[in-house]
């Protein structure tokens, strides 16, 4: 069992270093440029240990489906075009992603407190914070 319930539809309300976080990535300039000004959201929907996230902007979406403590080939198409080997993990209450491959300590954290979705993203000691918000539908 999980410990922590991450469904739901997340809009995002903060996105701090992000052009230093893709910079670090190799993004080119104008990629760079077009995502400073996207608001991303993110859709999860998690099923025990399975979780299919999906990142949704108007420029481009990303898609990641893996089982928690399995490692798997990542494509990254659509982000910075590399493939690396991944392994998400529940640490206490937060999902801990470690991505091996070209770059160094790439990976993120995610974590759920109260109706927020905090993640942190992690690359060449560069660190990206963004928080997302719950939306309920009624």
């Amino acid at each position: 069992m999980s410990p922590v319930d991450m469904n739901g539809y997340w809009k995002m309300t903060s996105n701090e270093n992000f052009d230093e976080y893709m910079e670090a990535l190799d993004v080119n300039v104008v990629i760079r440029k077009i995502a400073s000004y996207l608001i991303l959201d993110k859709e999860i929907v998690q099923n025990g240990d399975h979780l299919y996230i999906k990142t949704l902007t108007t420029f481009r979406n990303y898609d990641m489906e893996f089982d928690v403590g399995k490692e798997f080939e990542e494509d990254l198409v659509g982000v910075d075009d590399r493939k690396c080997m991944t392994t998400v993990n529940w640490e206490e209450d937060k999902l801990v992603c470690v991505q091996k491959g070209e770059k160094e300590g790439r990976g993120w954290t995610q974590w759920v407190k109260g109706d927020e979705l905090h993640v942190e993203m992690r690359v060449c000691g560069v660190v990206c914070k963004q928080v997302f918000k719950r939306q309920v539908f009624d």
